[in-house]
C-alpha cells in the first residue's frame, strides 16, 4: 500500500506521512512515464529533485496549465466553479490556463470563455458506463459521468494538449482515476487532483480535498495517492473567489437574528428542491421574513419558481449571478444544498439549514452537523416541507446558537485557500 506524502491540514498544520524532503514547486524538466514496473520508484526520485521553481518571472516563459473538468445536468456546476477560482488566481500569477470539457447537456463552456479562458471541447457521447468492482483497480462509481470510456477520454485529452505542452494538469472529475492519469503522465510535468470522495486510486503530485470530515481527514487518502503526493485537506484550502475574503474583512459580526433568508439549491437542482423550500417559507409563521431565491444556470423550471415567488410577499428571485457573495452578506440565514457553496457561506459566517441533493454530500454534512457547523436535515428525498418549516422556526428562536454557528464557521474557512493552493503549486 502506498503511503501518503506530506499532509497539509490548514495553517501551520503538517503531518509527515512520507520520507525525505519534498519541494512542492513545479519542475521545469519534462517527465516521461516509464513502464509500470519501477514507475513509482522513478517518480519518488523525481519528486526529490523538485527544487527548481518554475514561474513566469524566473523562467522568462509563461507557465501553462490545463484543467480537465465537466459540468452537466447530472454533475452540477461546482467542479467548474472551483476550477475557475483556481484558474483566476493562477492567471494573476502569470499562468495561462486552458479548459478541456465534454459537451454534456448543461455544460458551462460558454461561461468559462466569458471568464477569458480557452476551452477545448470534447464531443458528447451516448455511452452509459457502469462502475465495476471485479477488475483492478475498480471502475469508479461515477464512471458514467465521463461520457466516454476512460481510455477514449484520455486519448482525446492527449490529442487536445499536445500543442500546449502543459506544466500543470488539474483534474476535477469523479470519473477519472489512476488509469487516466498514468496515460497522460508523459504529457504534463505535474498533476493535481481535486477530489471529494477518496474512493479511487490516483497518480498525482498534489491532491486537494476541501471538505471537512473531522478526525478522519488526515487518513482519508492513505493508500489512495502515492507517497510523494502533497495533500491539501480541509476547508482552509477551499477554492473561493477573492471577493469572499474581501467582504468578510468588511463585515460586522452577525447577531443571530433572522430577518432575511437566502435560498440556493445548487447549479442544477434536478429535483427542484427550491420549490419545496419556498413552500416551507410560505407558512404564516414565517411570513415576516424577506427571502432571496437564487437559481442556478441549469435549474429545470425557473418560470415556475418565479410564479411561486410572486405569490409570496417579500420574495425576490435572481438568476445568472456571477457570485453569491453579495446576497450572502445581506442574508441572516441560508437554506442550501450541501455542495461547494458551503465553504463560500461559511467564510462569510452565514448560518445554514442544509439539505443534501446528492449522496456524496451526506458524509461531510453529517460530520459538520455533529460539530455544530450546520443544521443538516438529511438527503432531499427524506426532507419534507414541514421539516424545513420547523427547522426555520427553531432558528428564529435561537439567535445565540446562530451567532455561535457563524463564529465557528468563519474560524474553519478563512477564505484564503485559493491563494494558499497557488503558492504550493508555484513555489
Amino acid at each position: 500500500m502506498a503511503r501518503c506524502g506530506p499532509i497539509l491540514l490548514g495553517k501551520n498544520k503538517r503531518l509527515a506521512g512520507g520520507s525525505g524532503i519534498l519541494h512542492t514547486g513545479l519542475n521545469s524538466g519534462s517527465i516521461a512515464a516509464p513502464s509500470r514496473a519501477g514507475y513509482r520508484h522513478c517518480r519518488r526520485l523525481v519528486a526529490r529533485r523538485m527544487a527548481v521553481q518554475i514561474n513566469a518571472t524566473r523562467s522568462g516563459a509563461a507557465v501553462k496549465a490545463v484543467f480537465r473538468a465537466d459540468a452537466s445536468l447530472q454533475i452540477g456546476t461546482g467542479h467548474i466553479v472551483r476550477c475557475l477560482s483556481l484558474a483566476d488566481e493562477l492567471r494573476d500569477k502569470g499562468v495561462t490556463s486552458t479548459f478541456i470539457c465534454r459537451m454534456h447537456p448543461g455544460n458551462m463552456i460558454t461561461a468559462i470563455r466569458q471568464r477569458g479562458f480557452d476551452v477545448i471541447e470534447l464531443p458528447a457521447q451516448s455511452q452509459h458506463l457502469q462502475s465495476r468492482n471485479d477488475i483492478s483497480p475498480p471502475i469508479p462509481a461515477h464512471a458514467s459521468w465521463l461520457g466516454a470510456t476512460w481510455a477514449q477520454d484520455a486519448n482525446e485529452t492527449r490529442h487536445a494538449i499536445q500543442a500546449i505542452k502543459p506544466d500543470l494538469c488539474v483534474i476535477d472529475h469523479y470519473a477519472i482515476d489512476v488509469r487516466w492519469e498514468e496515460a497522460l503522465r508523459p504529457h504534463a510535468k505535474r498533476f493535481m487532483v481535486i477530489d471529494d470522495l477518496a474512493d479511487r486510486q490516483h497518480e498525482c503530485d498534489f491532491l486537494l480535498d476541501q471538505n471537512w470530515f473531522g478526525s478522519d481527514m488526515a487518513h482519508r487518502y492513505r493508500g489512495v495517492v502515492p507517497d510523494y503526493c502533497v495533500t491539501m485537506l480541509g476547508p482552509q484550502y477551499a477554492l473561493l473567489r477573492p471577493e469572499y475574503a474581501s467582504l468578510r474583512a468588511q463585515m460586522l459580526p452577525r447577531t443571530g437574528r433572522v430577518k432575511r433568508v437566502l435560498v440556493f439549491m445548487g447549479g442544477s437542482d434536478p429535483t427542484n428542491e427550491t420549490q419545496k423550500v419556498i413552500d416551507a417559507l410560505t407558512d404564516p409563521a414565517l411570513a415576516n421574513l424577506d427571502v432571496d431565491v437564487v437559481l442556478g444556470v441549469n435549474h429545470p423550471d425557473p418560470e415556475s419558481i418565479r410564479h411561486q415567488a410572486a405569490a409570496r410577499p417579500g420574495t425576490f428571485v435572481y438568476s445568472g449571478l456571477p457570485s453569491l457573495a453579495e446576497r450572502m452578506v445581506q442574508a441572516d440565514l441560508m437554506i442550501s444544498a450541501g455542495g461547494s457553496t458551503s465553504w463560500e457561506r461559511m467564510c462569510l459566517g452565514l448560518p445554514a439549514i442544509v439539505i443534501s441533493i446528492a449522496a456524496n454530500q451526506t458524509v461531510t454534512n453529517t460530520a459538520m452537523q455533529a460539530a455544530g457547523y450546520i443544521d443538516f436535515l438529511g438527503e432531499s428525498t427524506h426532507v419534507s416541507v414541514e421539516l424545513i418549516t420547523d427547522a426555520v422556526a427553531r432558528c428564529l428562536q435561537a439567535p445565540a446558537r446562530l451567532e455561535q454557528m457563524s463564529r465557528i464557521c468563519q474560524d474553519l474557512v478563512p477564505g484564503t485557500g485559493t491563494k494558499q493552493v497557488c503558492e504550493l503549486l508555484l513555489n
